[in-house]
């Protein structure tokens, strides 16, 4: 790797405050192993959920309690602090914890005594949460140019049978992002319950004809398997019937729930990062460059560090290959009232939602919701009830 100099001095006058931090990222992986050691310690079977619990209850509370953290990185050491190692080994650690936590699962949903079926949907929807938020670390290592960080993204997402991810989010969902032509960007007055399916199509279909035009300006077929869909869909099959020859087909109708549940997770975020933003057209007719005002971005401490920073979305868009550690806060981004794990619980429940982040959208737009993104189907009643002309 080429060696990257620091400013004289600035080595010494900077620290990052979130250095060792980042490290508690590796505490989602072993879910699986606290909920078998807690279940076994105490004979309770709640304890086979604590991934939800988790995810659900106490890092909601721990957005609340460690608070926020604006600062930045100094713009001299961006550089520098992106060639540290030490921060790519936090997300490569994930893999191995993830699929070790998931063979895990296996052995207990197959060959543990006393567990009953409820047990096993609580276990599947916990090692969900793993593979849900290792969507997240596919995320950031897809976006790199390195090619063992792009074939470690494309094994991450295995778990979760979203390969498609790898293309989509990346030549898809960067370009169109806070467009109505983006499956990933939800609009205002849409539920996540309506925006679940559309998302999970809309990418599907976005990631395989994006490759498709790839192969086909080279002058080759989409069944091939330099078509990066086909190779990173395939892992999961392969995995899954590994999982279901050692195990038994025992397995795989758990194998299926964590699956779908987990990239649940990822469309969940998904709602909540562009929610009613909208790229104004120019006079050109092209949709103007995206800025920090098009992602909605949280500063709380607990669920950036174990989302590698993925809440300070603005800078992400603005420089998809730079990695967890620089990304940057911008004043000018909306923020949203807490962190992506409170977030996700209010997305769940539409009249929550609304109450909390419609407002938001309307101040963001200086009370002009006109220039919101806005639902096709609900645009007439939103604009009546702000008093907008259609």
């Amino acid at each position: 790797m080429t060696a990257i100099s620091v400013p004289d001095g600035a080595e010494a006058t900077w620290r990052d405050p979130k250095r060792y931090l980042w490290l508690l990222g590796l505490f989602v992986p072993t879910f699986p192993f606290l909920a078998w050691g807690l279940a076994a310690a105490t004979g309770l079977g709640i304890f086979w959920w604590s991934g939800l619990v988790l995810l659900f209850g106490i890092f909601p509370v721990l957005d609340q309690l460690v608070g926020k953290d604006a600062v930045n990185p100094p713009e001299s050491l961006l550089a520098w602090l992106e060639g540290q190692r030490y921060y790519r080994w936090c997300t490569y650690l994930f893999l191995p914890l993830q699929y070790a936590g998931l063979v895990l699962a296996c052995v207990l949903w197959t060959r543990a005594g006393g567990l009953s079926v409820v047990d096993k949907i609580g276990l599947a929807l916990t090692i969900g949460a793993v593979g849900g938020i290792g969507i997240n670390t596919a995320h950031e290592l897809g976006h790199k140019k390195d090619s063992l960080e792009r074939w470690l993204s494309k094994i991450a997402l295995a778990q979760t049978a979203y390969g498609h991810f790898y293309i989509e989010h990346n030549r898809g969902h960067h370009v169109r992002v806070a467009t109505p032509e983006d499956p990933a960007s939800s609009r205002m007055g849409e539920t996540f319950w309506g925006f679940l399916p559309r998302s999970v199509w809309g990418g599907l279909r976005s990631g395989w004809e994006l490759e498709r035009n790839r192969l086909k300006r080279s002058g080759k077929g989409p069944w091939t398997p330099r078509n990066d869909v086909i190779n990173a869909w395939a892992m999961t099959p392969g995995l899954f019937a590994v999982l279901v020859g050692v195990f038994g087909i025992e397995a795989l109708p758990y194998l299926l729930v964590q699956a779908a549940f987990g990239f649940s997770l990822l469309e969940a975020v998904n709602y909540l990062e562009h929610y009613g933003l909208l790229r104004q057209r120019t006079p050109s007719g092209r949709y103007e460059r995206c800025t920090p005002q098009h992602s909605w971005n949280s500063n709380n401490i607990a669920s950036n560090v174990l989302l590698y920073h993925l809440q300070r979305h603005s800078d992400h868009h603005a420089n998809p290959t730079r990695r967890y550690q620089a990304l940057r806060h911008f004043d000018e981004a909306p923020e949203l009232p807490s962190g992506y794990a409170t977030m996700i619980v209010l997305a769940y429940v539409p009249p929550l939602w609304r109450r909390v982040m419609d407002k938001r959208v309307l101040a963001h737009y200086g009370g002009d919701i006109t220039r919101a993104n806005l639902h096709p189907r609900r645009r007439a009643r939103i604009l009546a009830r702000h008093g907008a002309a259609s």
